[in-house]
């Protein structure tokens, strides 16, 4: 299996069609400002968690990587349409997007 990467500027048709939004950074850089709707499941902790990333999830991190490596893991475990956003947080800050802050959920 494999997973698509998506454009900041194509997050918002994901979101409207109900697709959950994992970050997948550490705790305290999701806490400093995430993109609003997002949860937090740290890449470190993915790891026996799998089974809370359901399939046709958005996984976001700081600029791409993280998230990339935790699509590629989540795929290779059979969670199907998976989506890895292109620069990340700071991609959507770039475009001009907000962020909100506060402790995961």
């Amino acid at each position: 299996m494999t997973y698509t990467d998506l454009f900041p500027n194509e997050l918002d048709a994901q979101r409207r069609a109900g697709a959950a939004l994992i970050d997948v950074r550490e705790a305290d850089e999701y806490s400093a400002g995430h993109i609003p709707g997002a949860v937090n499941l740290p890449l470190s902790e993915l790891p026996g968690r799998e089974a809370e990333v359901p399939g046709g999830a958005v996984l976001i991190c700081a600029s791409g990587n993280r998230s990339s490596q935790a699509a590629a893991y989540l795929a290779a475990q059979g969670r199907p349409g998976l989506m890895n956003l292109m620069g990340g947080t700071a991609g959507w800050q770039r475009e001009g997007r907000p962020l909100t802050t506060g402790d995961r959920p």
